[in-house]
């Protein structure tokens, strides 16, 4: 998922287009990310789901070695599409098959996860750099990521598929569902998708268009995020078994508006742009599982629920990127930077309106106007 970003302006180049036409991409891979994510569960419930991930896993390969053939963008954003659901089945599937496998042990799975989520983030820039060594050209990037995930889909063919097991009546769970706090939460997951695509997906250019450095610092500069990004979900493990979730909420949000405020400060500077995408991903890393965290502790979550969470935070990741490539152009590089702030302090404004809702006296309040009507 991270490899778009890099090879962006090669794609743009290979279809003839303009950035802010390129940055379609985005859309309409968190379009189809988001398809996946809501009907990829039917697939899973009625079929084995280790071959479910496994045609997937083929699909993206089809998919990414298809990405340098095509010369028009529309039929780019159509294999973007196919790539965009096929991850997203594969996002469903991960978590599904995981839970089923593991049930009550699943939490240390679970982490691992999405800690190789962000290997993969910091993987996949490398492996472009090292390619655009090699070959300049987006082809053998591509070819080689559409090989290297190949093999999982075989592994995953010979492993028998694990079946959900049913829930108890006495494990299941009690309260509620909480619509205001869903809306709350979801915007927030929103927010804070639309910053971390943006940062992961456009610091390629930033640092191309501001003369900061070439294609390979670019490259290596994207997974100086990612990695960061790696490296904070695993810091993150032991801080959440101390602290609050909000607690740790107000610390990713004002690590990442020290981020900005570097970038905005020094915009030419290398260290500078380092310092700010390695507390950016640090900053950045626990905000997803926390945000998860603070709605479990305050009301049942259901599949209707978690569906409405996913649509929430695919929404971000469709939008704001979509919004800074429209103005990168003409407006310059550094309204990514301003962007992506601007999406904070509407993060941060909803984050308040969290800790409000979750505040003892305001909910004494509340109960109190609802038991007076």
């Amino acid at each position: 998922m991270a490899s778009l970003g890099p090879t962006l302006p090669s794609l743009a180049e290979q279809t003839r287009s303009s950035l802010g036409d390129i940055s379609y991409l985005f859309t309409v891979r968190s379009f189809g990310f988001l398809l996946g994510s809501l009907f990829g569960g039917r697939f899973y419930d009625r079929m084995p789901g280790n071959k479910v991930m496994a045609v997937m896993i083929i699909a993206m390969s089809a998919t990414l070695a298809l990405m340098p053939a095509v010369s028009t963008l529309g039929v780019l954003l159509a294999v973007m599409l196919v790539l965009g659901t096929a991850e997203g089945v594969i996002g469903v599937g991960g978590n599904a098959l995981l839970v089923w496998v593991h049930q009550s042990r699943v939490a240390p799975f679970m982490n691992a996860l999405h800690f190789f989520y962000g290997v993969g983030g910091f993987i996949s820039p490398l492996v472009i750099a090292r390619t655009l060594s090699i070959n300049n050209a987006t082809t053998a990037s591509y070819f080689a990521l559409a090989l290297l995930i190949l093999p999982a889909a075989a592994l995953l063919l010979r492993l028998p598929s694990p079946r959900n097991q049913p829930v108890s009546e006495e494990n299941s769970s009690a309260g509620q569902v909480n619509y205001k706090l869903v809306v709350l939460i979801a915007l927030l997951l929103c927010l804070y998708i639309g910053a971390e695509v943006s940062y992961g997906s456009w610091i390629y250019s930033y640092v191309i268009k501001m003369s900061i450095g070439g294609e390979r610092t670019a490259a290596y500069l994207t997974s100086v995020f990612w990695g960061s990004l790696t490296a904070g979900r695993l810091i993150g493990v032991p801080i959440a078994a101390r602290l609050k979730p909000r607690t740790i909420l107000l610390a990713d949000l004002i690590g990442c508006f020290i981020s900005i405020g570097i970038a905005l400060l020094w915009p030419t500077s290398l260290a500078a742009i380092t310092a700010a995408s390695v507390c950016m991903g640090l900053s950045m890393a626990s905000i997803y599982p926390t945000a998860l965290t603070f709605a479990e502790q305050r009301m049942r979550i259901t599949g209707q629920v978690t569906g409405f969470l996913v649509v929430g935070g695919s929404s971000g990741g469709m939008i704001v990127p979509l919004l800074i490539g429209r103005m990168f152009e003409a407006v310059g590089p550094r309204v990514m930077m301003f962007t992506i702030l601007f999406d904070l302090v509407a993060a941060f404004m909803v984050y308040l309106l969290l800790v409000l809702d979750s505040s003892p006296l305001y909910r004494a309040k509340q109960e109190r106007q609802e038991s007076a009507a």
